[in-house]
């Protein structure tokens, strides 16, 4: 499971979400960032968006990769409780996908 971030340089929302993401301590995903301002079609998709997240997860017997978008955290949410958030995403989208 990979938890994606979209974010730009000198966003000082997306730099505090990395900063929680990477204190979570035992993650259950590997964490990608994902700079908007090194491909055009991230950039027009996401410029006024960011930072935005995304579960990446394979799925179904050709292995292809889905992305779910999650809601943006609050940027006063802690890290206990981002962990939290994250974990009931994690185990709604596995579950999802065992059925």
């Amino acid at each position: 499971m990979r938890l994606i971030l979209y974010s730009k340089p000198g966003c000082h929302l997306c730099e505090g979400l990395q900063e929680k993401l990477e204190q979570i301590q035992n993650p259950s995903f590997e964490l990608e960032i994902r700079d908007i301002t090194t491909r055009e079609d991230w950039f027009g998709k996401y410029q006024y968006e960011v930072p935005v997240l995304y579960l990446s997860n394979h799925r179904g017997t050709e292995d292809t990769e889905v992305e779910e978008p999650l809601p943006r955290p609050s940027p006063r949410a802690s890290v206990t409780q981002l962990e939290q958030m994250l974990c009931k995403y994690i185990s709604n989208l596995e579950k999802n996908n065992a059925e």
